[in-house]
């Protein structure tokens, strides 16, 4: 019993909104909440937030309960006042104030915030982007078109089936996002979803860690390479939400520890499932039924989201490439290229050669130490600069 008592004293711990409120804050993030002369309440979108009642903690607030509903708010309602009462006071002359998105289907326009560390907040929104749908229309052409179609068209499957998943068990679950305040709602475009789990996390955990897993040995690169850059991806991304607000620390570690789950079970299959789109006659219609019986499923689990939108925007690209996939290997169209044809060769044995002739050692030598020059006399202290380490 004592054990299962500090799991959960854990687990709220980790799903807590003033822990969120806190990694914010240690990065920078402050809130600009209004008060209403009226009533002395803080005037925000993303919940209510009723006066203070006598008596009342804020630790007793509903925490991982459905916040959607017709007349309440869609994150959840916040008692009592808003702590960090002085993060909420006028920018200082190092702040900079920005306005959060506006999610257009919804209407959600959200608080003004302040960013005291603009670095971090470039990082981050950087991060989130690559959770985002502009990312996806740019990154899976460019793999196919310019890299690897045998791996790209794996990728896709692999992150169709991870994100209708986490789709799925966050309308089943109907955990509502952290509430504000004391959250500072730094991105609003998903804010009307639910929260448990993250799907950018997963999404962030199972791109690179399949790109990773499918491309190595097929193509050229030390592994600590590419392990190192699935595993900044996958942090960098992890992160960026409990940045934005968006979710809780629980909500990004089941987003990564549920991603793991399903690879472990779709990766061994992909052979089978790559190959039955490609050979079998009936994979077309198989296809189609498949997808569209997976997106009206998933339009039954709750009440209308951004996330309807989403999942039907993953099914339908699912589809699509693995009716594409069919049609390419029935016609001889697109054959999946040999190692030998990859655009990643490199010749060990001719580079000690290469090295000595003027059109390759003058080059590289003088722009890359020349790069070092400028970069420690320039770059570097600007760098210390922007993050005050000078």
């Amino acid at each position: 019993m004592e054990t299962r008592g500090r799991l959960v004293e854990l687990f709220h711990y980790l799903q807590d909104p003033h822990l969120v409120a806190r990694f914010q804050r240690v990065c920078g993030v402050r809130g600009t909440f209004s008060r209403t002369a009226s009533d002395g309440t803080h005037a925000h979108n993303n919940g209510d937030c009723r006066g203070h009642i006598s008596g009342e903690k804020e630790s007793e607030k509903p925490v991982g309960r459905r916040g959607r509903s017709e007349n309440g708010p869609q994150n959840g309602a916040v008692n009592g006042r808003e702590e960090g009462g002085p993060d909420a006071g006028p920018p200082g002359s190092s702040s900079t104030l920005k306005p959060l998105r506006k999610n257009s289907l919804t209407g959600d326009a959200g608080l003004e915030f302040v960013i005291e560390n603009r670095f971090l907040y470039y990082l981050f929104t950087f991060g989130t982007e690559l959770g985002n749908e502009l990312f996806y229309i740019t990154f899976f052409p460019f793999v196919m078109w310019n890299v690897d179609a045998f791996v790209a068209r794996r990728l896709v499957l692999v992150w169709v089936w991870v994100m209708y998943l986490g789709q799925c068990t966050k309308d089943v679950l109907g955990w509502s996002r952290p509430t504000s305040p004391p959250v500072v709602k730094v991105e609003m475009l998903y804010n009307s979803e639910y929260s448990m789990p993250s799907t950018h996390a997963m999404s962030a955990t199972a791109i690179p860690v399949s790109l990773f897993l499918l491309s190595f040995g097929r193509w050229q690169y030390p592994f600590s390479l590419g392990f190192s850059l699935a595993l900044c991806w996958c942090l960098v991304v992890g992160v960026s939400r409990i940045y934005m607000g968006m979710h809780s620390v629980l909500d990004v570690m089941a987003g990564v520890l549920y991603s793991i789950l399903i690879l472990l079970v779709i990766l061994p299959a992909l052979d089978l499932i790559d190959g039955f789109n490609l050979t079998c006659r009936y994979a077309p219609l198989i296809i189609i039924c498949l997808h569209l019986g997976l997106g009206l499923f998933s339009f039954t689990l709750d009440t209308w989201s951004t996330s309807r939108g989403d999942t039907a925007q993953i099914l339908g690209t699912g589809a699509g490439v693995a009716l594409a996939s069919h049609v390419n290997h029935l016609l001889g169209l697109m054959p999946d290229p040999t190692p030998e044809q990859l655009p990643f060769t490199f010749f060990s044995a001719d580079v000690r050669k290469a090295r000595q002739h003027m059109e390759v050692e003058l080059p590289y030598r003088y722009i890359v130490y020349g790069t070092v020059g400028f970069n420690v006399l320039f770059l570097v202290p600007l760098l210390f600069r922007f993050l005050q380490l000078s």
